[in-house]
């Protein structure tokens, strides 16, 4: 499986790990004692494949990364304007354990610091602590997906010594904005900040936010979206306390951090992110965190003001050239290798724009493409915008598939990923203006693996011509006296569209495409010949003009039997003429089989 993401991830991973600096939590006695230099990164996507690097299944409690969620549980019970008239929603621009209210407003300045976080605490509805707390570890193991475990000995480390909580608790307690008492709700506090959770969990937990509130691996509602937008609106003003404007311009994801040494944040409709490395600065927020949010927010460029247009798949559609062959006409010795084989290929058609998110799961399915996929096409047609990240992981793909012998064509006429016919050279790569060329590049290079006679029809003798075959030996020799033989060169139109029938060309060397233009200057190739092939047999027998051109793509050569030599066996030999008007019937009966089925297939696409 080709992994490009995960690339992409170390990447970060390992230019941030040397980081150490910053101090763990020390004042809260157990926090102390946590290794400082451990250190995880998880995305979560919105249907819930988990990207995850280093120390993610390390328990560490969750802390203030707690805030968010219980600011949602109390939106959900008491509703918007209840939590309003107790809590703002405005930036404090002081540290988030502050000993202060708005001064206009006798409120917290918002629910991310501590008083706002008591606060919305004190809003959840149950009759004791412990039928609140119930509440609330239940909310947030929705979010994770898992049933959430309570870390008794950080929480009465924290009971021990949370003494400044304690005085935040009894000021609002002490202007009404706490109606309970102060010591109950702090406590309650102190309960959801000893959650333990995983690098992995807050990533769930940050993707169902991202996810309108739904949980990506279980389904679970978890919040209901309009809540979800007012959550985000303040994480993003607010989350990252007194640093928030900075985290804001740099990152440019709604977050919170918390001093367990965990960061969290949301990429609305895409994806969710977490970090873990205990080391903090001097605002509580992890060193680490915050430099592996900022380099994963510049190499994936993820900052929330730059967004798709619309959420779509990226992958429109996906088959095998078995399901959508060439307009290349083959041999029979050719088809039946095909028939065996094409199945190892592989057609993706993308669409939309392609940020981040489209190209993380454009990347993902064309990576885990199965054993035996030999040979990939992706087809940037129908793509609008594409963005500097996702050319670069579509070219990393591109190299890990061809590292594993797996060609790769791209058909790309703009030029939106950069790439032009010569960057892409050879077996293992091609950029084509049109999704036929690349079909038939699919096929020739699945034919050059598996089939011992591909290339050998290079040429053949006249003899050897299909259309000939079963006729005596005096009968070939008289059909021979009547041929003409002719060379065009490459690029050469040999009839053109309205001519009148010319007669019977057998291919000997070359090949040979019917070409239609659209009247917008441009050119569609219907079918393309090679020797043992045939046209012009239909203007022939129908004694009518060509439909469209035939144009040479080689040099070719061929044998010709002209109109009027073609009317006289009639006269001279009408036993040789049906029997060459049987061979022809056939081989143009199974022309219009091969193209019909190509047009339907299309059409079904």
């Amino acid at each position: 499986m080709v992994d490009v993401v995960s690339t992409l991830i170390r990447k970060v991973f390992d230019a941030t790990r040397a980081d150490l600096g910053g101090q763990v939590a020390d004042y809260i006695p157990e926090l102390a004692a946590v290794l400082p230099d451990s250190f995880g990164i998880c995305i979560a996507t919105v249907d819930g494949h988990v990207y995850e690097i280093g120390d993610t299944d390390v328990p560490f409690t969750i802390q203030s990364i707690s805030k968010p969620f219980t600011y949602a549980l109390a939106l959900q019970h008491r509703g918007t304007t209840a939590v309003s008239e107790k809590i703002d929603v405005e930036p404090s621009g002081e540290p988030f354990n502050e000993i202060s209210l708005d001064p206009d407003t006798e409120r917290p300045r918002n629910p991310m610091i501590n008083a706002g976080a008591i606060t919305a605490a004190s809003l959840i509805p149950g009759k004791d602590v412990a039928t609140r707390f119930e509440k609330i570890r239940a909310a947030y193991s929705s979010y994770a997906g898992r049933d959430l475990a309570f870390n008794d000995a950080v929480y009465r480390s924290e009971a021990r010594t949370g003494h400044r909580n304690r005085a935040i608790g009894h000021m609002l307690r002490s202007v009404d904005i706490v109606t309970d008492d102060p010591n109950d709700v702090v406590d309650l506090y102190f309960r959801q900040c000893s959650l333990d959770v995983t690098c992995r969990d807050l990533s769930l937990m940050a993707a169902t936010l991202a996810n309108n509130g739904t949980n990506p691996v279980t389904g679970t509602q978890a919040l209901e979206p309009e809540l979800v937008e007012h959550v985000l609106s303040v994480m993003a003003t607010c989350g990252m306390y007194d640093s928030a404007g900075e985290w804001l311009t740099d990152v440019g994801l709604p977050a919170k951090s918390g001093v367990g040494g965990g960061v969290l944040a949301v990429l609305p409709g895409q994806i969710g992110i977490a970090v873990f490395s205990p080391r903090l600065d001097p605002h509580g927020n992890s060193v680490r965190g915050t430099a592996a949010c900022t380099a994963l927010s510049k190499e994936l460029e993820l900052h929330f003001l730059h967004v798709p247009r619309a959420a779509r798949a990226a992958v429109r559609a996906r088959y095998s050239v078995s399901e959508a062959p060439s307009r290349m006409r083959r041999s029979t010795a050719e088809r039946e290798v095909l028939d065996d084989v094409a199945k190892n290929s592989r057609v993706y058609e993308l669409h939309g724009d392609l940020l981040f998110a489209g190209a993380e799961t454009a990347v993902r399915e064309i990576g885990a493409i199965e054993d035996g996929v030999e040979v990939v096409v992706i087809d940037v047609r129908k793509v609008d915008e594409v963005s500097n990240v996702a050319r670069r992981m579509l070219e990393m793909l591109r190299h890990d598939l061809s590292d594993h012998s797996c060609g790769v064509a791209l058909v790309d006429p703009s030029g939106l990923l950069g790439n032009v016919q010569s960057d892409l050279s050879g077996r293992h790569g091609r950029v084509f203006v049109d999704l036929d060329s690349a079909l038939q590049w699919c096929e020739d290079l699945l034919l050059e693996r598996h089939c011992p006679t591909f290339g050998s029809s290079a040429s053949i003798e006249l003899h050897e011509h299909p259309v000939l075959e079963g006729l005596t030996t005096a009968e070939l020799e008289q059909i021979t006296r009547n041929l003409e033989i002719r060379d065009f060169a490459r690029d050469e139109y040999i009839v053109r569209r309205g001519d009148q029938a010319v007669g019977l060309f057998l291919i000997l060397r070359g090949r040979v495409s019917s070409v239609l233009p659209d009247g917008k200057g441009v050119t569609h190739r219907i079918m393309t010949l090679s020797p043992g092939m045939t046209f012009g047999e239909m203007t022939l027998l129908l004694e009518t003009r060509f439909l469209n051109d035939f144009r040479a793509d080689t040099p070719v050569t061929a044998a010709v039997l002209t109109r009027d030599d073609y009317a006289n066996l009639a006269t001279r030999s009408p036993d040789l003429k049906l029997a060459l008007v049987e061979r022809i019937a056939a081989g143009a009966y199974e022309q219009m089989e091969l193209t019909m089925r190509t047009l339907v297939q299309a059409g079904a696409r």
